[in-house]
């Protein structure tokens, strides 16, 4: 299995072919849908099952881009994605012999995701983005959603002709709000017959409220968190937990250390963080996140909390004990990774949701000098290609 949940086969001249929809051990007859430099092939037969492979729970699987290994029973699928974390470090991170800790699995493999974002059709439905049909499609059902937030997607009805995303999320107690992204600079005027709040998102990722409350609230271990609609947060809440042991695990704290938290975001891991360090600074850009993480973090006294780009904040600083890196989902900027290196700290935490942008960070972390002492991966999203990861390197 490729980064990116294709499999990679060969044909009868030893070609490499990737597969969508493909399981490694299968003999497939593929039509070639895209040549040169990456070659693709659409299944056409099977002519070797996979004992792996298990019907697909969708009727747009296949065809949506959300899930590309449904097709794939679920232990399986956590053996892949080790396989691919081991062959992304080895291949774009240029490490070898790394020490990767047996994945954590998902208790749920379907229906956990508490957020998802839809597009808009041309006929006006709401759908998500095929990659083989390269448009979106029309989506009728999602078994990846909670069942929560399915229903609400089947009685969601909107016609906002200039909307380019939206986003739907519902927290611990049910509280459901819907994030538009629209064209138009003029907010439009809405009604709800449900109880639902409802936020227009900028290009910065702040919002503003049109019905209700602009957040919602998700407990993690224990503790209470405000999340604005334009702020990231795990996908799927039920790891949220175990994701912080895992960084805590890998932090190796003590209480005399000063530690970053780069991307703090709501500041989950600030918190978390702050129970066993002596202090903690916390940096994002967005305003919306750094205003929730004030009132997360109102009754906690050795935090402080800065409005500012990475880049920019690092060299102000003194030097830190450990500097914790919650990468974006698209993954840091290259300045950003400039300024970590700059910078120096003595064990770096890198978390991300990107295995691609976080094997290329890490070969030049390990050029930087760093020593990657081991890579916890966490199946925060069954049946997609996505797999998270925990990694703790020292200088």
């Amino acid at each position: 299995m490729a980064h990116g949940g294709l499999a990679l086969g060969r044909d009868s001249k030893g070609q490499i072919v990737f597969v969508p929809g493909g399981i490694p051990g299968e003999r497939v007859r593929v039509a070639i849908t895209q040549q040169g430099k990456r070659r693709e092939g659409q299944i056409l037969t099977i002519e070797q099952v996979a004992r792996e492979r298990v019907p697909s729970r969708c009727a747009h699987f296949g065809v949506c881009g959300g899930c590309q290994l449904q097709h794939i029973e679920y232990g399986a699928q956590l053996r892949f994605k080790m396989q691919m974390v081991a062959d992304q470090l080895e291949r774009v991170g240029k490490l070898k012999k790394v020490s990767i800790r047996p994945i954590i699995p998902h208790p749920q493999p379907y229906h956990y995701r508490a957020d998802l974002t839809f597009s808009p059709t041309n006929d006006g439905r709401l759908g998500l983005w095929s990659p083989g049909e390269r448009r979106v499609i029309p989506i009728d059902d999602c078994h990846i959603i909670l069942p929560q937030l399915r229903e609400l997607f089947h009685d969601i009805d909107l016609d906002l002709s200039d909307m380019r995303k939206l986003t739907l999320r519902i927290d611990d107690d049910d509280a459901v709000l819907i994030a538009l992204e629209i064209n138009n600079v003029e907010p439009p005027e809405l009604a709800a017959d449900i109880p639902v709040s409802v936020t227009i998102l900028f290009p910065d990722k702040t919002a503003a409220t049109l019905i209700g409350e602009p957040f919602l609230y998700y407990g993690v271990k224990g503790r209470e968190f405000r999340v604005s609609s334009g702020c990231e947060f795990v996908p799927s809440p039920a790891l949220a937990g175990a994701w912080v042991d895992a960084v805590l695990r890998a932090a190796r704290l003590s209480e005399s250390d000063l530690v970053v938290d780069a991307y703090s975001g709501v500041g989950v891991l600030t918190a978390f963080l702050a129970d066993s360090a002596d202090a903690v600074v916390g940096i994002d850009i967005n305003e919306d996140a750094i205003n929730d993480a004030a009132v997360n973090l109102e009754n906690t006294d050795n935090v402080s909390l800065i409005l500012d780009s990475v880049e920019k904040t690092l060299p102000q600083l003194p030097e830190a004990d450990v500097l914790v890196i919650d990468a974006p989902s698209e993954g840091i900027s290259a300045e950003a990774l400039r300024a970590i290196i700059d910078y120096g700290p003595a064990r770096i935490i890198y978390s991300s949701a990107n295995l691609g942008a976080f094997a290329r960070d890490a070969r030049l972390l390990h050029k930087a000098g760093y020593r990657l002492k081991d890579v916890q991966p966490i199946d925060m999203q069954p049946q997609t290609y996505h797999i998270h990861t925990i990694a703790a390197w020292y200088s």
